[in-house]
């Protein structure tokens, strides 16, 4: 194969998700030469498959909740049910809209892109539609698919992943989740918005299991409120089709039938068959292996987003293709600090959370050095609006740092950029108390939190 180019690109990039975009976009503000090759659309997952539909039919959830419940707040109104085609056309709507204008970012960047399906032919060149892209370097950022469990068949049917479930045409009477991680959380607070029956099966002891445990209880109450049931600390054994859907059975014996299957159990590397081990790059059941700065074993190569195993968000893509860029481009760069990104899980009520759990600190700093302090959303006027409940949870080493803020309730997703801050810059409780916080906001609520940690509580006491 001959190159296309007449000269070798600085960065051939090889996937255009949030990763590889990232890294594009960036490398060429630098003054990089970029190839950018994809094999469906650029945005990858994040936009076209993931974060943006899902907080899409979320939000169509949450306004169907708002109709229902309408009446609370003295507003009459009736709600007549859900017309998934006009919910998909305002999903997709919202897709293709940023879609071109991702499209136009590329284009006005002179970013060379590559519409195609690549293939590491070497340490530094990727071959794609009967064409080799010659890089200095390549960057390997091809994301990830969803993940199944060994016999279970994926059929897009009765049995559906995630993918299936953006594009379903209708609102199913009943589904059982597999996975109460983060993905099948969302979907069950959807589709419960919809109307559904929703069963989630999680095999560990707690729904969310990767968030402090206070949370994961937080969640777990509100969903039994909302009528969401859930299966915990058993694990799945195997599905089968009934006449008119699925039965699933579990290790302790437990059944449950159910319209569908979501199988929601993550998501796992696509790196299979694309040339990465024929060019020596070290792998882990799938995973690329980096070190800090991204950087695989190989010199020429590197690696980021969903591909590495680092915490699976569009963020985290973002923030590791800025770095490589970066690097690449001679500039001084700092590793990613993975606890210091922040974690959002999109349900009603929504979980929110950076820095450490209790008891990961208690693991670095010892339990006799860490402090917590719970502030209940009650006291809070503009929860009390929104009628919503919850909590923010602060967790603090002893006369020093907070080191894990931990947030349940409505939007507390739009509060977990000053608790972002709180932890990165290493705030002590009272560096946070002096700030003066807007009223009535949400947002107030974890300055009264932090006035609490900082023994001076003003609307919360012991």
């Amino acid at each position: 194969m001959a190159n296309d180019a007449s000269t070798v690109f600085d960065l051939v990039i090889l996937g255009g998700g949030s990763g590889g975009y990232a890294a594009a976009l960036r490398a060429s503000q630098l003054g990089l030469d970029v190839a950018l090759i994809e094999k469906d659309k650029v945005g990858g997952t994040c936009l076209h498959y993931g974060c943006i539909p899902t907080k899409a039919l979320l939000h169509a959830g949450e306004v169907a909740d708002s109709a229902r419940e309408s009446a609370e707040f003295g507003v009459r109104a009736t709600f007549e049910g859900i017309d998934m085609a006009a919910v998909h056309k305002y999903k997709d709507g919202v897709i293709s809209g940023l879609y071109k204008g991702l499209q136009g970012l590329i284009a006005s960047r002179k970013i060379t892109y590559v519409e195609g399906e690549g293939r590491l032919s070497s340490p530094t060149s990727v071959d794609v539609n009967g064409q080799r892209y010659e890089g200095r370097h390549v960057l390997l950022a091809t994301g990830s698919v969803p993940k199944s469990i060994p016999g279970l068949e994926i059929d897009g049917n009765r049995i559906i992943n995630s993918d299936h479930a953006l594009k379903l045409d209708r609102v199913p009477q009943s589904v059982v989740i597999l996975g109460g991680g983060v993905i099948g959380c969302e979907f069950a607070s959807a589709w419960k918005s919809f109307g559904t029956d929703v069963t989630i099966v999680e095999g560990l002891p707690h729904l969310v299991p990767a968030e402090d445990e206070n949370s994961s209880k937080l969640l777990e109450r509100a969903f039994r409120k909302r009528g969401i049931k859930f299966s915990l600390g058993s694990f799945f054994e195997k599905a089968e089709y009934t006449e008119n859907g699925v039965k699933v059975s579990l290790a302790n014996g437990k059944e449950y039938e159910a319209e569908l299957l979501l199988v929601a159990i993550g998501r796992g590397p696509v790196s299979q068959g694309l040339g990465y081990e024929e060019a020596g790059v070290n792998m882990d059941r799938g995973y690329v292996l980096v070190d800090e700065y991204c950087r695989t074993n190989v010199p020429t190569i590197s690696a980021v987003g969903d591909l590495i195993p680092t915490l699976q968000l569009a963020h985290v893509g973002f923030a590791e293709g800025i770095l490589v860029a970066e690097r690449l481009a001679g500039l001084d760069v700092v590793p990613i600090d993975y606890d210091g990104v922040p974690r959002v899980t999109y349900s009603h009520p929504e979980v929110a959370s950076v820095g450490l759990t209790e008891a990961k600190a208690k693991e670095i700093h010892g339990a006799d050095k860490v402090v917590t302090l719970k502030y209940n959303l009650g006291g809070n006027g503009r929860s009390k609006i929104l009628k919503t409940q919850g909590e923010i949870k602060l967790v603090q080493v002893r006369d020093g740092a907070v080191v894990g803020v931990h947030m349940v309730g409505d939007r507390m997703g739009e509060q977990v950029g000053e608790a972002q801050l709180i932890y990165n810059w290493e705030a002590l409780p009272a560096e946070v108390a002096q700030l003066v916080h807007a009223h009535p906001t949400q947002n107030e609520a974890l300055g009264e939190a932090h006035l609490a940690l900082a023994g001076k509580p003003l609307h919360s006491h012991d």
